[in-house]
């Protein structure tokens, strides 16, 4: 079984030509909610992508914006263990998705903030806690060591981006984070493959948006550039791409087999709108990789060239 502890927001997503800079008012397009959360949206990606039963440690408010948010996990076939914050508000997301699927988004967490050490659940059973950064790092870290300690593998998708405490990296197997947060974590800038290997963790994943992405297991590395697609939302990408590549190392897949099959579902959820809305099947999954050929060298020459790896003459 594969647990996932973190967060779970009611987006509220305004369509506009553009995303407004400091002190501008833009006119939307459309509106719409949508259940979100990078945690939801992770355990709902994880699901969907079959091989191993999902759970979810969430918590929420007593107010109308939990509705939705459970329907989804349930209808998606995640078990939940569900805290209930009377006093708090269940979190919320407000999200601007520009014409060119490019988004802002502002969180209030609400009952989120308030998932505790304690509320972690018994681990027999699981062979992965997968955890982002929107619930408490003081509560993330107590997971981790926990888990840790208890032989499960601990996935950390380290966003938002925030300066980790050495307890917490230490009990992590996975990392996975973007570009930009991976190098909110290292001391000295430079490549990609330069930052990977500041990281003492033993599987580090960077996702590089329209590139694609870079592993680094132990000395290794693993390169899978992406799929040509026409983005129509970027919204939880990211977050289906770390359910996916969870749900596949889960089955016991390889990481280069888990890579490929977490890009394919990050570039479908970009051609639909929503966060949880646009996370694809396993079938949706499989048929598109089918319909992909096969990746041209210059593509993983120009991803080697970009992160730093060594390309022959």
């Amino acid at each position: 079984m594969i647990l996932v502890a973190g967060s779970a927001n009611l987006d509220f997503v305004v369509r506009a030509q553009h995303i407004p800079a400091p002190g501008e008012t833009v006119l939307g397009q459309s509106f719409t909610t949508y259940p979100g959360g990078k945690g939801a949206n992770q355990a709902v990606a994880c699901a969907r992508a079959g091989g191993a039963p999902t759970a979810m440690l969430l918590a929420l408010g007593d107010d109308a914006h939990a509705l939705p948010l459970l329907a989804s996990l349930e209808n998606a076939q995640v078990r939940l263990h569900t805290v209930r914050c009377p006093d708090q508000a269940t979190g919320c997301a407000f999200i601007c998705v520009a014409d060119n699927a490019e988004n802002a988004i502002t969180v209030a967490p609400g009952a989120n903030l308030h998932l505790q050490s304690q509320h972690l659940p018994e681990l027999q059973g699981v062979s992965h806690l997968l955890m982002q950064l929107e619930i408490p790092i003081t509560t993330v870290t107590a997971y981790a060591r926990r888990a840790q300690a208890g032989g499960v593998q601990v996935v950390l998708n380290a966003a938002p981006a925030q300066t980790l405490p050495p307890e917490l990296l230490q009990a992590v197997d996975l990392l996975v984070v973007n570009e930009g947060e991976l190098r909110a974590l290292v001391s000295e800038g430079g490549t990609v493959v330069t930052m990977l290997r500041q990281i003492a963790v033993p599987t580090v994943v960077v996702t590089l948006g329209q590139r694609g992405c870079i592993a680094r297991q132990h000395d290794g590395f693993v390169l899978q550039p992406a799929f040509n697609i026409s983005p129509v939302d970027t919204t939880a990408a990211g977050d289906t791409f770390c359910g996916t590549l969870v749900a596949h190392l889960g089955r016991g897949e390889t990481l280069a087999h888990a890579l490929r099959t977490a890009s394919a579902a990050a570039a479908l959820a970009c051609t639909a709108s929503g966060a949880q809305s646009s996370i694809p099947s396993a079938l949706d999954v499989d048929n598109f990789l089918r319909q992909q050929p096969t990746m041209a060298q210059r593509h993983i020459d120009a991803l080697k060239n970009y992160c730093g790896l060594d390309v022959p003459a």
